[in-house]
């Protein structure tokens, strides 16, 4: 084609260009002339996100020069100048940071084949889908891929990925209109000729027989709801007709209008209307499965014999034949379906989650492990690696291999790359949850619900837990919210039975004093229990014959009594060949002082000491030598080598690695540890000795619950090596109550419960996506799992019709008044009841209703009757009052349970009931809710007389027989009470007779009197069809008012949670993180970044607190976001630093205040309370480079802590760095990014040697 050459713009021309803007593929066109030889300047909109920066030529230099020794070579010295000469003329170019990336192509082009040659034909250009979604606008899994640098983790502008479950559309979704919707008329405007069609179908009436239509054509049509959809282009073609048309709202669903057939809908509806809607539900409720259980227990009680046949080629073959559980979750894993695994200890639930990973290898997708301990997460991570080389490892300070099919992780960091849209979520197949239990941790257990909601629908989830009592109802949870069956797969019994021994020896003589409490079928042998109190009190006898008396303590011995109970015992157990054994002790100080006080014990032979000499050398050399000598290291290697070991949080954690390592070997043979051992690491022993079986659980003392004692017990037995595990309890100062032992052993472990709550970062994090609400997340988590919203959906349809199907009501002249009528009824009806249970629930009330007082009863079968007390019942709970009641002749048979009770009387009178014919009585059992009133009379009675004499004349025999003196009496004097006072009998009253003085007690009689004198006013009263139209307000009521309460419980104001969510908003606002609108700001976006005291480190962050400190000081003071611990010593602290402090108290009283002031329950003093600045002198010197071993000595805080505190400081000052790179403040990032640097050497960091 030729060349087109245009003529030169000349003046008549108009200067038009044509602009691209930003990346979604808007063009503008610019109009003013445009400069010579200049590019178009970009106008108006960038990319979402935040503009490049560029990096200042300082630290550019400092990266080349000083941080990469392999860039300035020592030889070639020119060409290292010239590279520098290249670095340091560099122009600045403005424009460089203006670049707009290109929008996507719309298009595509496509091939036309020939059908039948295959020949290329032609191109087609298609148009493509979702070319405008990127991480920034969109949830969908289709959207493009972000830049690599933020494929692990995300980034916090990214949207998530749509959460599994979130899909479904609400009602007012679904009602509201879409533009291209208009209300269809189904009667008047119907198309005769289908769009597309020739020719129709001609439905105009034929004048024959009609027959009365069984099916409305509004049933058949709901079903081709694509139909209606495609009518609104024909609309036009259709003759209208004049009439004014009866609008419907649109909707899926038929119960939602109350529709009827037309013949029928002006008169009440016909029976066979109702029946159809009856059998269309029927139909409907069978089609949808709505009742239909998530949580599918899973057999396991007879064998799966073909196993093999199912999984002819499985993903990982085992050495061992499986268990049935095994098989069976394996199965299950094959079909790509969700598990919950409860099964006891060791009874080998890693085999599941090792056979997903090896699935999600063969499937070349991915596995996340996730694990409530990083020492956890360490310890999988080495196991693994020896079976799957391919494993990665993300905890908050290390990062290894994390382009592995497999990645272990806490799962805080799970949630955030959920939060932060990791593209890591796309290729997920699995995520395993170990120890799910741990969701009942107050602190953390909200994580684990966070993940679980805001997991994708494509991850299927294995859950891995202890045997826990409400498995099913868990994961019926997890189901629902997930929409996908939940199999749940639990074991019945351990693998290796425990036996439960008590403990009493002290002593050579006595160290053979070990009596079985529980055998290893179960079986509580309270022998055993008393011959171990009998041997302890004859010690404690003859001690006391020589000594006097002295009352030993129940719970504290001396450190001397102590060692030699387990100098005693240790003995005796290495004798039998019992060890290795774990010993739990619920003090740190306890375990360090036990260990310590057994200088003579040696456990370990001499090949065993070389072995443990060799392995603690090797172990020992990635520490500094300064480092080596720490006096805890000193002290445990001696213990070590005697086989004795310490394991709890003060212990330095690369010991505590050497010491787990060494105790799964068998070489440590005694370990004194805390309870953190039994729950983040798996290391099962022969035996488990209990120290106490109390512990402090931060509030108190209290004994161990079921869960934690099966929990810690459940370490002994190895599968394979021991017949049986042992488990002994010491009895120290004397044996423990059999009640509190058999509580604790035979008990139900604890249910797994929600701790869900609102958090700041939460709501943040979703007030950012506009498809995301924090109402859902409510409405989602485990602590509203009690609300069936299908059920009550499918209920409020069918009150919707029922209330559609009842008469009208007759609200016209006298009857205007009825409905306003029903209400004071109602509301003096529920004024009397709460009256009623005041009166009976007080002090004074309970006196009165005494023998012989008589009292106005009011029941389905009495109304206004008098009747006078006989006997009271003791049980405080449902106080029963046997009474003698007046009433008419054949009356005297309590009436059924029927209906009549529900109904109340609706002519409000005190009018006393006077026996038209011949008076009789009854002897009836009352309710406290029975008695209306008690009245002020008493009679004089002989209960035992009345009842004995009633009861004979219930025999068939005797029915005939005349009633005795006392019935006749007392009935007599009723009636005489009754006629005397016809109007109404004088009652006690509350405020005035029985003194009630609460508040409430007061305005309910003052309210009583009011409603009492504006019943005469109404008119309706008089009306003579009265009782069937108030009947009939009753039932129309009764409808109405369930109606509301199941719209309530489906509707968000039903939350638990809500109020405080709204509280919670308003801080947020009063702070500026959010404005009016629910938009996040920029300190919201900062706040976002940051995972625990999120309100605080970003108020500091924007008041500029840490700017006056050195990195150093500004390490130091943002400890106490992580130190939890009370101190004894006063911390030294610089000036700046202590100015520091002061400023970090005031921030956090402000925000304490403002939240207080917004109705949070935590008091202002609580949130201060919580930042502790024990360690701030530590860490002031530690960032100063002085060593460990110095440091130690500047506090009473144990070692491991300080490490673990150390550690974790470093990743609130990475957080601090990225937000202080969102507000583009560089000076503080570059100081927080030196003060890591300080605190990131020696014995603190440490790699683990799980990892090496």
């Amino acid at each position: 084609m030729d060349k087109t050459d245009l003529p030169p713009g000349g003046p008549d021309d108009l200067p038009l260009s044509l602009l691209e803007m930003g990346c979604s593929g808007r063009f503008e066109l610019i109009t003013q002339p445009l400069p010579k030889n200049r590019p178009l300047p970009p106008h108006s909109t960038l990319p979402h996100g935040l503009p490049p920066t560029c990096l200042d030529l300082k630290t550019e230099v400092e990266k080349r020069f000083l941080r990469d020794p392999a860039w300035l070579t020592v030889h070639d010295v020119d060409d290292a100048f010239h590279k520098f000469l290249k670095i340091s003329t560099r122009e600045r170019e403005v424009d460089s940071l203006l670049h707009c990336s290109l929008s996507p192509l719309h298009s595509g082009l496509s091939v036309v084949r020939d059908p039948t040659t295959g020949m290329l034909l032609d191109f087609t250009e298609v148009l493509l889908e979702d070319t405008g979604l990127s991480a920034k606008n969109s949830l969908s899994l289709q959207r493009q891929p972000g830049p690599p640098s933020e494929s692990l983790r995300g980034s916090n502008t990214n949207y998530p990925f749509l959460p599994a479950g979130m899909e479904e559309l609400t009602l007012e979704q679904i009602q509201k209109k879409s533009e291209l919707e208009e209300d269809i008329d189904f009667e008047k405007d119907l198309l005769t000729v289908p769009p597309g069609l020739k020719a129709g179908m001609d439905f105009s009436d034929k004048e024959a027989k009609t027959t009365k239509s069984e099916l409305n054509l509004l049933s058949l049509l709901s079903t081709f709801d694509d139909v209606i959809d495609a009518l609104p282009e024909e609309k036009e073609a259709v003759s209208r007709k004049e009439e004014p048309a009866v609008k419907l709202p649109r909707t899926n669903s038929l119960e939602d209008l109350g529709i009827k057939d037309s013949a029928s809908s002006a008169s009440q509806p016909s029976a066979n209307t109702v029946r159809l809607t009856e059998q269309k539900k029927r139909a409907q409720q069978e089609d949808k499965g709505d009742n239909k259980k998530w949580a599918v227990p899973v057999d396991i009680s007879s064998p799966c014999g073909d196993f093999y046949k199912r999984v002819p080629d499985p993903a990982f073959k085992y050495p061992f034949e499986l268990d049935v559980f095994q098989k069976q979750a394996i199965l299950r894993l094959e079909a790509h379906d969700s598990v919950f695994v409860a099964a006891h200890t060791s009874a080998g639930k890693t085999v599941v989650a090792e056979y997903a990973i090896a699935l999600s290898q063969k499937h070349m997708t991915r596995t996340i492990y996730t694990s409530p301990i990083k020492a956890l997460s360490n310890q999988k991570f080495r196991d693994f690696k020896t079976t799957f080389s391919d494993v990665g490892l993300l905890t908050g300070d290390v990062q290894l291999s994390p382009e592995s099919s497999c990645l272990i992780m806490t799962t805080e960091i799970l949630r955030s790359m959920l939060y932060n849209g990791s593209e890591v979520i796309r290729d997920l197949e699995w995520v395993i949850f170990d120890e799910v239990h741990y969701i009942n941790d107050a602190e953390r257990g909200v994580v684990w619900e966070e993940v679980l909601i805001m997991l994708p629908e494509h991850v299927s989830i294995i859950l891995l837990s202890a045997t826990v009592p409400n498995a099913v109802e868990f994961s019926e949870w997890i189901g629902r919210i997930k929409k996908r069956p939940i199999y749940v797969i639990s074991t019945v019994k351990r693998p290796v039975p425990l036996e439960h021994y008590l403990y009493t020896g002290n002593s050579t003589k006595t160290q053979k004093e070990l009596f079985l409490l529980l055998d290893a079928s179960g079986n509580f042998l309270t022998k055993g229990y008393y011959a171990a109190v009998d041997a302890k009190k004859e010690r404690t006898s003859k001690h006391a014959q020589s000594f006097g008396t002295k009352n030993v303590s129940q719970h504290n011995t001396t450190a001397s009594q102590d060692r030699a109970v387990w100098q005693t015992l240790l003995n005796y157990l290495s004798q039998r060949q019992q060890t290795p054994v774990v010993a739990f002790t619920f003090s740190r100080t306890r375990c360090d002082e036990n260990a310590r006080s057994l200088t003579s014990l040696d456990l370990t032979s001499s090949i065993e000491k070389s072995e443990i000499h060799s392995f603690l050398q090797k172990s020992l050399t990635r520490l500094r030598g300064g480092d080596r000598q720490l006096p805890q290291i000193l002290s445990m290697r001696d213990l070590l080598k005697r086989g004795i070991g310490v394991h709890h949080s003060g212990i330095l954690p690369i010991l505590k690695e050497i010491i787990e390592m060494l105790f799964s070997r068998g070489l440590v043979k005694v370990l004194f540890a805390t309870e953190t051992f039994a729950m983040g690491v798996n290391m099962p022993a022969r035996t488990v000795v209990f120290d106490s079986i109390r512990k402090h659980d931060g509030t108190g003392f209290r004994n161990l619950l079921p869960g934690e004692y099966i929990q810690m017990a459940g370490r002994a037995g190895r599968r394979g090596l021991d017949a049986t595990g042992t488990v002994i309890i010491l009895c120290k100062a004397g044996v423990h109550e059999m009640g509190d032992l058999h509580a604790m052993m035979l008990g139900k472990p604890t249910v797994l419960q929600s701790q869900f709550r609102l958090t700041y970062t939460m709501i943040l994090n979703l007030l950012r996506v506009e498809a995301l609400r924090v109402t859902d997340m409510m409405k989602r988590s485990f602590s509203e799992n009690h609300r069936d919203t299908q059920a009550h959906e499918k209920r409020i349809s069918e009150l919707r019709n029922t209330l559609s199907s009842l008469p009208p009501l007759d609200t016209e002249g006298q009857l205007s008044d009825i409905l306003s009528y029903y209400h004071t009824i109602t509301e003096l009806r529920i004024t009397t009841e709460t009256l009623q249970r005041a009166v009976l629930e007080s002090v004074n009330g309970l006196k009165a209703l005494c023998v012989g007082r008589v009292v106005m009863v009011n029941s389905c079968q009495h109304h206004n009757a008098l009747g006078v007390i006989l006997q009271v019942s003791n049980d405080a709970v449902n106080r029963m009052f046997t009474a003698l009641i007046i009433c008419e002749k054949g009356n005297e048979e309590a009436a059924g349970d029927d209906q009549s009770n529900k109904a109340f009387h609706h002519i409000y009178s005190t009018t006393l009931f006077i026996p038209e014919g011949p008076c009789s009585h009854t002897v009836q059992k009352l309710k406290l809710q029975d008695i209306s009133a008690i009245t002020t009379k008493t009679l004089k009675v002989i209960p035992e007389r009345i009842i004995d004499n009633f009861n004979k004349r219930q025999q068939p025999r005797f029915r005939l027989d005349p009633p005795g003196q006392a019935i006749s009496t007392a009935t007599q004097e009723l009636l005489r009470l009754a006629e005397a006072n016809p109007n109404g009998i004088t009652t006690l009253d509350p405020v005035n007779d029985l003194h009630l003085k609460a508040v409430d007690v007061v305005e309910a009689v003052m309210r009583h009197r009011v409603l009492q004198d504006c019943l005469k006013d109404f008119h309706c009263i008089h009306s003579p069809t009265f009782t069937e139209q108030f009947a009939r307000v009753q039932e129309r009521m009764s409808v109405q008012e369930e109606l509301d309460k199941l719209l309530f419980l489906v509707s968000d104001q039903s939350l638990t949670l809500l109020p405080e969510y709204h509280q919670r908003i308003k801080v947020l606002e009063a702070l500026q993180y959010v404005d009016s609108t629910g938009a996040v700001q920029l300190k919201g976006r900062v706040a976002c970044q940051i995972s625990s005291h999120e309100l605080l480190l970003t108020e500091l962050l924007f008041e500029n607190t840490l700017s006056p400190l050195a990195p150093e000081e500004s390490a130091a003071l943002l400890s106490c976001l992580i130190f939890t611990q009370n101190t004894q010593i006063d911390p030294h602290v610089t000036s700046t630093l202590q100015e520091g402090i002061i400023q970090v108290l005031s921030v956090a009283q402000r925000i304490g205040e403002l939240q207080r002031d917004y109705g949070i329950a935590q008091t202002a003093e609580d949130f201060v309370a919580q930042f502790k600045f024990g360690l701030t002198e530590v860490v002031y010197c530690w960032a100063r480079g002085m060593p460990f071993a110095e440091i130690a000595q500047l506090t009473d805080v144990q070692e491991g802590t300080i490490v673990r505190c150390i550690q974790r400081l470093d990743e609130v000052l990475k957080e601090v760095r990225h937000a202080a790179r969102i507000v583009g403040d560089s000076v503080l990032g570059s100081k927080m990014e030196r003060a890591s640097l300080a605190i990131r050497r020696d014995i603190v960091f440490t790699a683990s040697l799980y990892t090496h």
